[in-house]
């Protein structure tokens, strides 16, 4: 069966090895790809990758089936390997170059740390100078700055001569200061420990922006007490007020500067598109400026900055990611990328100085990930395969369709297409995944667990129900104080719509999410229970009242965090009544599917308390459910083993679940 409004968009693409054009279609293939769920879910191969300002070296991530997993740095000019260091100890989450010599490494730990309640997520930076095989940690909590604090990693400049990076962190102003200042500090690359404070900021600090000499010149401040979004500028020795809003949740984003630093770039939502908008505030007179960068199609979610929080252009929302620069010919050159790969998923992943080399990663329905580098002048680099083990027609391919939800709202949806049903979309088996967030979207990319449970012929269903972002103000609106109802109720929705098509079997259908997600098939279980033959919750909430409580204490009652969170789940009237009404753990007497509860034990995001609970209510109802803890692994499934286990684990339980 052929469904209208189903959109194939085969890839197209010129391999400049031959300088030819080669078009490639879906091939439908035999049942079987050759691949096992754990190959579609493990960690790629290759990634991280990041090119020097030169454009010569590049540095990037390898892992391997058996726990190697190394940062390498190789030359671009001859192939040749300059330096690798190892990874296995730590979470490595980003990497890129600081100058030619130096690389900076992102990575995260979660551990106990004395005199702090639970685990902390200890985020910071390392800095490897490849050609002296020096590792330095920049900035080691309790090395001046406070000890019980995470995020270290960013960087907010260079001085002139490059010796100094500036990274902000919390410091405490005495011994049992538990009220930090969040500063600017001076971290030496060559000698990182006892940084100095460059600039002292407030508790309310967040963020700070500079010139080209090192100072600050922006300081911007949020006070949770007097729910208070304040922006300050330099004027000689002397700090004047730039901005001033009273509101309970930060509305707008400063971002960074203009390139010639003249102005504060912003992101806030149009009031007559209700799409993101891209606007400059101007350090001289205080007023804001359109740039001509919005779009009634799409958002700016996205800014792309050097190293000193300059702005050179943003990325728009979509199934597919768009580009605009303030270098009209850096726009061109990304137009003309996409249209080497039409259909595709092609994201600006790194850059060389003067925007001399593009570095781009492609994936969608005939790729699981490939990263090119293209030079202003010359042929472009074929650089890695993220999975070079699944080739081209071992992808399942993607579609999209929109369709209207009950009450009128357009529900844009993207589809994993078993290969061998793709010209026969009858009566499918179904997998309603819902993503995580929910102030998030899904796109076209290589989906591990899409993909592997795509490659068990089931139809994989994502829909971008309301509360998720990139499809405009209203859009997003629609789901505040929806969890549990309208947002549920557009799931619910794009399962009959399938089902009415003839495309799914409606006593084959399951539920599978992670994080928000997790809480939207527990709610499935617990709200529609007619709908689904089983439900899996990754990492998922199951009591919306204890999260609230969890992050009151974590933050404090007064933070904008809670009553953002307020707002999403309960429209600010989050009563004990209204968040039990609507927590599934406090409705397992109406589950009628089977259950898989997987929950990682190091989830400092989602705790791991909230499946526990959840497994205990339906084991005393005599529900059937399954738990499956995580050992060392975190929210997001960073680890090898843990996200081989939860990829086989729930492929395993959709397949008993899912079978005639």
């Amino acid at each position: 069966m052929k469904l209208q409004g189903l959109l194939f968009t085969p890839l197209v693409f010129a391999w400049y090895g031959v300088m030819a054009a080669v078009a490639l279609s879906f091939q439908v293939q035999a049942k079987e790809t050759g691949l096992t769920a754990k190959d579609y879910g493990a960690l790629p191969q290759h990634s991280m990758l990041a090119v020097s300002p030169s454009g010569e070296r590049l540095v990037y991530r390898t892992t391997g089936v058996n726990g190697e997993d190394h940062a390498v740095v190789i030359s671009l000019v001859d192939g040749e390997q300059l330096n690798a260091i190892d990874l296995s100890k730590i979470t490595p989450e980003r990497m890129y170059f600081a100058s030619e010599d130096e690389v900076i490494l992102l990575a995260s730990t979660v551990r106990k740390l004395f005199g702090y309640r639970g685990k902390l997520d200890l985020s910071t930076a390392y800095a490897f100078n490849w050609r002296t095989n020096d590792l330095r940690q920049m900035l080691t909590p309790g090395d001046v700055i406070y000890a019980g604090q995470s995020g270290l990693g960013r960087i907010f400049g260079l001085s002139p001569d490059g010796k100094y990076a500036y990274m902000p962190a919390y410091v405490p102003r005495n011994s049992v200061d538990s009220n930090p200042r969040y500063s600017l500090m001076r971290v030496d690359f060559e000698s990182p420990t006892r940084p100095r404070e460059h600039f002292k900021g407030r508790s309310s600090s967040r963020g700070f922006m500079l010139d080209g000499e090192g100072n600050v010149i922006v300081h911007e401040q949020f006070d949770n007490n007097r729910n208070l979004h304040l922006l300050m500028v330099r004027r000689g020795d002397d700090w004047k007020e730039l901005y001033r809003e009273k509101t309970e949740i930060p509305n707008i984003a400063f971002t960074g500067l203009t390139p010639n630093r003249d102005s504060v770039i912003a992101i806030r939502t149009d009031k007559n598109s209700g799409r993101k908008n891209f606007y400059a505030l101007s350090l001289a007179s205080g007023e804001f400026s359109d740039l001509g960068f919005g779009r009634d199609d799409a958002d700016v979610e996205y800014t792309y900055k050097s190293l000193d929080r300059r702005v050179w252009g943003v990325r728009y929302s979509g199934l597919t990611p768009t580009y605009r620069f303030f270098d009209e010919s850096i726009s061109q050159r990304m137009e003309d990328i996409q249209s080497l790969f039409a259909g595709h998923s092609v994201w600006l992943h790194d850059w060389s100085e003067g925007w001399e080399q593009l570095m781009v990663y492609v994936e969608g329905s005939n790729s699981s990930g490939e990263y090119y580098l293209f030079p202003r002048e010359g042929a472009p680099m074929r650089l890695f395969s993220a999975r070079p083990d699944i080739k081209s027609e071992q992808v399942h391919p993607l579609a999209t369709i929109h369709f209207k939800a009950r009450d009128g709202l357009m529900i844009p949806t993207l589809l994993t297409l078993p290969k061998d049903r793709v010209n026969d979309l009858e009566n499918l088996p179904a997998v309603i995944m819902p993503h995580g967030g929910p102030a998030s979207y899904d796109r076209v990319s290589f989906d591990w667990l899409a993909q592997a449970l795509a490659n068990r012929g089931h139809l994989v269903v994502q829909p971008q129900f309301r509360g998720s972002t990139g499809f405009g103000h209203v859009h997003f609106m629609a789901g505040h104080g929806e969890w549990g109802e309208k947002m549920q109720d557009d799931l619910t929705d794009t399962v009959d719509m399938l089902v009415r098509k003839g495309i799914v079997d409606a006593g084959r259908v399951c539920i599978v999410g992670m994080s928000y997600g997790g809480y939207a098939a527990l709610a499935g279980g617990a709200f529609t229970p007619d709908k689904y033959r089983c439900v899996v919750s990754v990492n998922g909430v199951s009591d919306l009242e204890q999260i609230l409580v969890t992050e009151k204490r974590d933050h404090g009652r007064n933070h904008w965090l809670v009553a953002y969170w307020e707002k999403l789940m309960a429209d600010g009237d989050a009563d004990k009544a209204t968040l039990r009404a609507v927590s599934p753990v406090h409705h397992v007497e109406q589950f009628q599917a089977p259950v898989l509860l997987i929950h990682s034990e190091d989830d400092v995001t989602i705790p791991l308390r909230q499946s526990r609970y959840m497994y205990k209510r339906l084991k005393r109802e005599k529900k059937s459910v399954e738990f499956v803890e995580l050992k060392d692994e975190t929210h997001h499934l960073d680890t090898p083993e843990g996200r081989m286990r939860t990829v086989e684990e729930i492929v395993a339980f959709v397949d008993k679940h899912l079978q005639p």
